[in-house]
């Protein structure tokens, strides 16, 4: 391959999903990942996509950014998998969201309102037509919301089709490539060195490393994101696939249940600020069990077969920072916080179209990181380092 215009730093699903559609328009790409494809937040992600569990007051033009990535997805994934030739995972199962008491109702009450007033195309539903959809809810259900447009990614699926695309489109992907250093010309990036002292010289630097994009010692303080890491844990069960206890996501106001076709059942997520650490705990696994069986207690009779935790990018406004950093020359995708996989399309042509010198999707203004400038450096300073993590 001839010296790339960018190199992006992670391999994720948001790094590779850049570098793909990147690659499509014609940009020489290399991604560097500094363990294999997926190894972080992408490998322990349910791939819900459904943007009706994220409706939340004050974050109207989040939603709309979500809304617009959830509608991109059918045609982003026929095209991955025709580019990589491989399944790619994805499934519209649609989703049912769920009140479990009283108090629940009301605020799901809420919340369907403001679906309401963004014309998510959702229904509600009185207690016993959401049994009707799924029969194995508890019967002390209160109240939900159907949102049948809603859908499903399998990031075990997901991760090589994206590599493969990547790679089949004319980009190169090198793992245990870890960036130590950068390469600067007048102040302005150039390239990055990886660990074993190659330079990797480009026009742009993609920075896709998700919860440690805010704790890069190759970069300089200011220019580092106002990124955090915050701990999901995440559990795997197991049932039969012709008697799956949902067919559905099903998600209450403390848990989320993501059914795979093989009979898998992903139960999340925990939501912690325990800096880098990823210990799966008793605590959280409990927590997990217990709010899944306060909606489906069929769960009880599943086979328990992976626990794993997670460390997502969160930022400030819980909004993504996608678009140019700080420095002349680094461009920007990462915080996405709880919605790496619904905004991987989005975020992804945002990304190519930057390095493409194309017009950026209108719904992609609020992942501006312009919105942060003058006044994250402090935070920016007392980042937790990749040091501390080592520790």
């Amino acid at each position: 391959m001839e010296a790339p215009d960018a190199v992006v730093v992670g391999g994720g699903a948001i790094g590779l999903a850049c570098a793909w559609r990147a690659a499509r328009r014609g940009v020489r790409v290399r991604v560097l990942e500094r363990d294999h494809p997926g190894a972080g937040a992408s490998h322990v992600a349910a791939g819900m996509l459904a943007p009706v569990s994220e409706a939340s007051w004050g974050e109207e033009a989040l939603m709309r950014l979500a809304l617009a990535s959830a509608g991109a997805w059918p045609g982003f994934a026929a095209e991955l998998a025709e580019d990589s030739q491989l399944e790619v995972g994805y499934e519209p199962c649609g989703a049912l969201h769920v009140a479990l008491d009283r108090d629940e109702s009301e605020e799901l009450r809420r919340r369907f309102e403001l679906m309401g007033s963004l014309d998510l195309g959702v229904e509600w539903l009185r207690p016993r037509a959401c049994r009707d959809l799924e029969p194995g809810l508890v019967p002390a259900c209160a109240a939900g919301v159907h949102a049948p447009g809603e859908a499903a990614v399998d990031p075990g699926l997901l991760l090589p089709a994206l590599t493969a695309a990547v790679e089949r489109c004319g980009g190169q992907v090198l793992v245990e490539a870890e960036v130590t250093d950068i390469l600067t010309d007048d102040g302005r990036l150039t390239g990055v060195i990886t660990g074993d002292g190659r330079e990797h010289r480009a026009e742009h630097v993609v920075l896709a490393s998700g919860a440690w994009s805010g704790a890069s010692p190759w970069l300089p303080p200011l220019a580092r994101p106002p990124v955090r890491p915050v701990k999901g844990q995440i559990l795997t069960l197991r049932g039969n696939p012709d008697q799956p206890v949902c067919r559905r996501i099903v998600a209450s106001e403390r848990v989320y249940l993501v059914p795979r076709p093989d009979g898998r059942l992903i139960v999340g997520a925990t939501v912690e600020e325990r800096g880098f650490d990823i210990q799966v705990t008793a605590g959280g696994v409990l927590e997990l069990l217990r709010e899944a069986y306060r909606a489906l207690p069929d769960v009880s009779e599943l086979e328990l077969v992976e626990t794993v935790a997670g460390l997502r990018p969160g930022t400030p406004d819980n909004a993504p920072l996608v678009g140019p950093g700080a420095l002349d020359g680094l461009v920007l995708a990462t915080g996405h916080y709880r919605n790496g996989i619904l905004l991987t399309p989005i975020s992804a042509e945002a990304v190519a179209a930057l390095l493409a010198q194309d017009p950026l999707p209108p719904e992609a203004e609020v992942a501006h990181p312009g919105r942060f400038a003058g006044e994250s450096a402090p935070g920016l300073v007392a980042a937790p380092t990749i040091e501390d993590a080592r520790e």
